[in-house]
């Protein structure tokens, strides 16, 4: 794999060295004193902590004391419009469901279609509206509350937001931006206010509330550049700052970076039917076996870079099954052919509870949505 990689909230490629991120973006690990924080308090730790999928961290900790308290904190996070929902998307979304299951908590859910307006040149909002209506269905199906769950798109709730983003701004210079996420003269000005109102979910619990209220956002560490930019103006402006809990890319079918919508054959898309599933994986499927079935059998294989069982770590949730399928791929008892069809099978029971649940959906999308 190569050793260059690209990380920025519009950009992932490359084989990704989380290490050097998490010392770049001057971010935390995810202890063991904070896992040992979270334990007490949920009776149990997600699978996604125990193998490090959420692996690091900016203020969790006090997140975990506000929950020590009593204290009632609020959970965020979004997706921008632009395309189908595929697996790596889930991913947060996932954990974000299980935190607000373990601790009560609202859960506000940005739908952002004008970020893919400015920044995509032939989206219409036309084209976002109809994403967004897609995309809901998948966000409703992972299982959030309804009666804790505030879903709503930038446009239309911008009457509640604006203010708040125009206090953000003032506190925002434009070399700030440029260094932040690589803007330069050719960028249009919705672009360089777009992280204004990104910002603005992280202080409105703090509104709702009428009193200092804190907010964790889950997401991919691409995404913490935006809430080092809220955490700079937060105290400024008269907010608590936000806390990130943050998770490695679930991987392309191909090698390296993250799945991509734009990649349609190395990207699972959730409303991908089994056949589909099936073909992807047989044929696209980056392989951490050996050139030939004796080699692989003498030598084994390497887990480690095989997508397929990446895949599993994800969605096997038992970790007894999953280490005795690591032990005997890696010795070599264990084909790549026999691995993938291991994936293709928890995959599709996985997309097949989803699929139901996102047709569901459509009956309740409103009892989820924030209108303005």
């Amino acid at each position: 794999m190569t050793k260059d990689f690209v990380v920025t909230p519009w950009e992932v490629k490359g084989d990704i060295d989380y290490e050097k991120l998490i010392r770049d973006f001057g971010v935390k690990h995810v202890d063991s004193k904070v896992m040992q924080e979270m334990e007490k308090l949920t009776g149990g730790l997600h699978y996604f902590l125990k193998r490090k999928i959420f692996f690091a961290h900016m203020y969790f900790d006090e997140i975990l004391n506000e929950a020590k308290r009593g204290n009632k904190f609020y959970l965020y996070t979004g997706r921008a419009p632009s395309g189908p929902v595929h697996l790596g998307h889930l991913v947060p979304w996932i954990f974000t469901e299980w935190l607000q299951d373990k601790f009560g908590a609202t859960l506000l859910f940005q739908i952002p279609d004008e970020e893919k307006f400015l920044f995509k040149e032939n989206l219409s909002f036309g084209d976002t509206d109809k994403w967004a209506y897609e995309n809901i269905l998948d966000i409703i199906a992972v299982g959030f509350d309804k009666k804790k769950t505030k879903i709503f798109l930038d446009t239309e709730y911008a009457g509640h937001m604006y203010k708040t983003a125009c206090a953000v701004a003032k506190k925002t210079n434009i070399s700030t931006l440029k260094s932040l996420f690589g803007l330069n003269d050719s960028n249009n000005v919705g672009e360089y206010f777009y992280t204004c109102m990104q910002s603005v979910p992280a202080f409105l619990p703090t509104i709702m509330e009428g009193k200092q209220t804190k907010c964790l956002i889950p997401c991919a560490i691409d995404q913490d550049v935006h809430f080092r930019l809220t955490r700079d103006v937060a105290n400024g402006i008269g907010f608590p700052k936000p806390a990130t809990i943050l998770s490695r890319f679930l991987p392309g079918l191909a090698e390296g970076g993250k799945m991509s919508s734009s990649i349609e054959n190395t990207a699972i898309f959730t409303t991908d039917d089994e056949n589909t599933v099936r073909n992807k994986i047989m044929k696209y499927a980056f392989s951490g076996g050996r050139d030939t079935v004796t080699e692989h059998r003498k030598h084994g294989g390497v887990p480690e870079n095989d997508v397929s069982y990446q895949y599993l770590t994800y969605f096997m949730e038992d970790s007894n099954k999953l280490k005795k399928i690591y032990e005997d791929y890696k010795s070599g008892k264990m084909l790549t052919g026999e691995l993938k069809e291991i994936t293709v099978e928890v995959i599709n029971e996985f997309l097949e509870k989803h699929q139901k649940k996102r047709e569901l959906a459509k009956g309740v999308l409103e009892d989820f949505m924030l209108r303005d």
